[in-house]
Order: C-alpha cells, then sequence, then structure tokens
C-alpha cells in the first residue's frame, strides 16, 4: 500500500511526531498559527460544526494566571513554551450553524435545543478538531506539547466562560533540546480492528 502524501511528510505529521515537553526560545507568530487553522479548518464535524475555540496565551501575564492553574510538571513546561493555546469546547456552537450548514438551518433547533445534547456534541467535535489542529501545527514544522493536566474550573473561570468547557492547555514551538521521550508502544492493528 503506497499512501499519496509521501513518506517524509508521513514521518513529519506521525512517525516521527512526539510530544514536546522542552522548546527553543524561537516564538510562534500570529501569522504562523492563522497559516494553520486556515488548514486545519476543513477538517470533517457532524453538520460541520465548529465548536473549537483558541485562546492564545501571549502576555506575560496571562501566562502567570495559566500557570497557577497547571498542574505538577505542567507548570514548568508550561512558563517556558514559545506559545500556549487553551483549547475549549463552544458549547452554543449550535448559534453558527445556519451560516455553516446552509443545507439544513434548521438543525441548529431541530437537535441542538438542548444543553446537555450542545455539550456532547460540543466536546466531541471541538477535541476532533482539535487533533486536525494538532496535526497542523506539526505540518509548520512546529511541535506541540497537549496537556490535560490542569484545574479546568479554574482555566475556566479565569479565561472562558459558562458556555466555554476547557480541553487541552496546548504548548506550541519549535522542540528544543530532549523535547520528547522515546515512542511509547502502540496497539497492533488485529488489537483495535475488528471486520464484521
Amino acid at each position: 500500500m503506497s499512501f499519496v502524501l509521501d513518506p517524509a511528510a508521513q514521518d513529519l505529521l506521525f512517525r516521527e511526531a512526539h510530544t514536546a515537553n522542552t522548546f527553543t526560545d524561537e516564538p510562534v507568530t500570529e501569522e504562523q498559527i492563522q497559516a494553520i487553522y486556515d488548514l486545519v479548518k476543513f477538517g470533517p464535524t457532524a453538520f460541520n460544526q465548529t465548536p473549537l475555540r483558541v485562546v492564545l496565551v501571549r502576555s506575560a501575564e496571562a501566562r502567570e494566571r495559566l500557570v497557577q492553574h497547571m498542574g505538577g510538571n505542567n507548570k514548568a513546561k508550561t512558563s517556558t513554551a514559545p506559545l500556549v493555546a487553551i483549547f475549549a469546547a463552544d458549547n452554543e456552537f449550535h448559534e453558527e450553524l445556519p451560516h455553516l450548514f446552509p443545507v439544513f438551518p434548521a438543525a441548529k433547533d431541530a437537535f441542538f435545543s438542548e444543553r446537555p445534547v450542545r455539550e456532547q456534541n460540543a466536546g466531541m467535535n471541538a477535541a476532533l478538531q482539535a487533533a486536525y489542529f494538532i496535526v497542523g501545527i506539526r505540518a509548520a514544522g512546529l511541535a506541540a506539547g497537549p496537556m490535560t493536566g490542569f484545574d479546568h474550573a479554574g482555566v475556566q473561570k479565569e479565561f472562558l466562560d459558562g458556555d466555554h468547557t476547557p480541553l487541552m492547555v496546548v504548548n506550541i514551538g519549535k522542540p528544543g533540546e530532549d523535547a520528547s521521550r522515546p515512542r511509547a508502544p502502540r496497539l497492533a492493528f488485529d488489537e483495535v480492528i475488528t471486520t464484521v
């Protein structure tokens, strides 16, 4: 089996890519993040909903506030990364559906009028978009360090509102020295894939 994507790109996005724990001090620009978003925004989601919201933590004051909510070793990593982003799910994503899903604008009220349904969909589809975003970061020649070890309620109160649920905090930049651990094992094909 050969892929359309050349082997070097496959390695960049998957085989050789690692979660980064250290970074160089090279800045990550707004233009880089915009280019990443402009690429990954085309990833599929249910009803074309786009519940992912990203807060870029750039100021020293905001970084200090965020670090206070990070757990254990995540504090040091977050305090030194060139750029930190909070990935969150917008639980009111349905308000955009008439524009984003014009083939069935009534989907907003037909499927998403109840908050628990929206929260479930927002969480699942924003996590999907977050995964696309991480692959986009890799495609830009950068590394990502996604973390879920933080005080979610604290981050929500400090940086978001009641309509946005934090999913992960992601450090972004050029990988530094000893940036990652050795590759951990993965499950084999027959441990994951079943045919019926």
